[in-house]
């Protein structure tokens, strides 16, 4: 054979193979021609619910406390789609592991002939060295209920598991399974239930409240002690929450100084235990004053039934003109079982409860603001200023027959059956039972919320909610 002047034989071109990485467990791969290892996973979701909207939101509860007048408006359907990917990128340097991983979800929610469509990135971040960087699940998270003992957004944990939190953080492991955390996290994360200014208009029908914030000026700090070992997992951790207000008042001037700046905090312990079969028991308990949002994702409550109305205000803290920040004293439990019947069956019990609880001081600004004629007593304290919150006690005597107490709690209750007939294939039943201790139990009014009439009483109510979920993993995320 020859070859012509200046030209040069062609061998045959290599190529490339993915060959399997097993350095980092099941399902990784080299990216070819790097020493990245990938993995990819993800799934695709399809859920009907009844009682709840917006992925597992129970009507009644915060974004959807307006749907708790079960008016023949209140869409008590909807169905609800997601779209989830992951990309775990692994790879070996001198300080230790680097990782990269992402996990973003494309959700439609439809109700009312209407649909809406959610884009997040649930997950973004890198870790080496100990140090995490980006949006991951909150390091005071210890134990996570939503999604993994049930199909609801649950609103008596505080956990982030569903969409994360943007925060830096860094991890000494200790040895044995033992690990040291502190992180630096974004406060809205954490359902930043906010401070409420007495002198406006803080509590109002259909949940809103008006909140009255510092601008943000440092992130909550967070520190945790966390253990892994075969039996299980167990942790304790705490936060400390920046509440400062902003002016006295509603005008931003030099003439309207401000309260003096204040912290929330909050504490938590639980623990994570394997039994026989594959089950689990996992239990829970925050307690926190001035940082509502670790201990609940509840927000505000109303819910409307035969009986009249229940409802109920949360705050991180409020405050009257002249007057200091009082903090809100808000804590939870929550309690799980999980029994494996056979490979293809499992059945789940669950339940949470919260109580929300103003001090004696927050009370008396509260109640200085109920409706009444000016200087009347309502509640046993002198009206004056704004009027709210909207429940009116003075036709009976000024709280006759009334708790006269903003304090509230709830509780839900249920079981999730889960069916996968094949591996990473799924269907499933969940059914739960929500239940409101109202603020201002009694003989009271509450006004006109068009189109339901005047309420003359408030009783403590209850909503019935069903989640059923058809779902496909990839790769075995769960």
């Amino acid at each position: 054979m020859f070859v012509a002047s200046g030209a040069q034989a062609k061998g045959p071109v290599a190529v490339q193979y993915v060959k399997i990485c097993s350095i980092y467990g099941e399902g990784f791969y080299y990216i070819p021609g790097s020493d990245i290892c990938l993995k990819i996973g993800g799934y695709v979701q399809s859920q009907a619910e009844y009682g709840t909207g917006t992925h597992g939101i129970v009507i009644g509860s915060g974004p959807l406390a307006g749907d708790g007048r079960f008016t023949r408006g209140t869409s008590e359907f909807a169905f609800s789609n997601r779209a989830v990917v992951s990309l775990d990128a692994r790879s070996q340097t001198a300080y230790g592991t680097l990782r990269t991983y992402m996990r973003f979800r494309i959700a439609s929610t439809g109700t009312s002939g209407t649909t809406s469509t959610e884009a997040l990135a649930e997950r973004a971040f890198i870790q080496w060295a100990g140090f995490t960087f980006g949006r991951a699940q909150s390091y005071f998270d210890n134990v996570t209920f939503t999604n993994r003992y049930n199909y609801l957004d649950i609103r008596t944990a505080g956990d982030t598991q569903a969409d994360g939190t943007n925060l830096a953080a860094h991890t000494w492991e200790l040895g044995n399974g033992v690990s040291l955390n502190f992180s630096a996290e974004e406060p809205f994360s954490h359902f930043k239930a906010g401070t409420l200014d007495g002198s406006a208009a803080s509590f109002a029908i259909n949940g809103v409240t008006t909140t009255d914030n510092h601008g943000v000026r440092m992130p909550d700090f967070i520190g945790s002690l966390r253990i892994n070992q075969a039996w299980g997992s167990a942790g304790i951790s705490g936060a400390i929450h920046d509440i400062s207000a902003g002016y006295f008042g509603t005008a931003n001037s030099s003439i309207n100084p401000h309260p003096d700046s204040k912290f929330g905090w909050a504490v938590s312990g639980g623990a994570e235990f394997k039994l026989l079969g594959g089950d689990t028991f996992g239990v829970n308990a925050v307690y926190s004053e001035g940082a509502a949002g670790y201990a609940t994702k509840g927000g505000s409550w109303q819910i409307y039934g035969n009986s009249g109305v229940g409802v109920g205000w949360i705050s991180d803290g409020i405050f009257d003109t002249g007057r200091e920040i009082e903090l809100t004293r808000v804590w939870s439990v929550n309690a799980a079982f999980q029994h494996h019947w056979n490979q293809m069956w499992r059945t789940s019990l669950y339940g949470g409860y919260v109580s929300v609880e103003y001090n004696d001081a927050a009370k008396r600004i509260i109640n200085s603001h109920l409706p009444g004629a000016a200087s009347s007593i309502q509640c046993g304290v002198a009206v004056s200023g704004a009027v709210w919150p909207p429940v009116d006690v003075s036709g009976s005597g000024g709280g006759v027959g009334n708790s006269c107490t903003p304090n509230f709690s709830f509780y839900q209750i249920g079981s999730r059956t889960e069916y996968s007939p094949v591996r990473g294939f799924t269907l499933g039943l969940d059914v739960f039972y929500t239940h409101l201790n109202t603020a201002y139990k009694g003989v009271g009014t509450y006004p006109q919320n068009t189109p339901r009439p005047t309420t003359t009483a408030l009783d403590d109510q209850n909503v019935l909610s069903a989640i059923f979920r058809v779902q496909r993993n990839i790769s075995g995320d769960e």
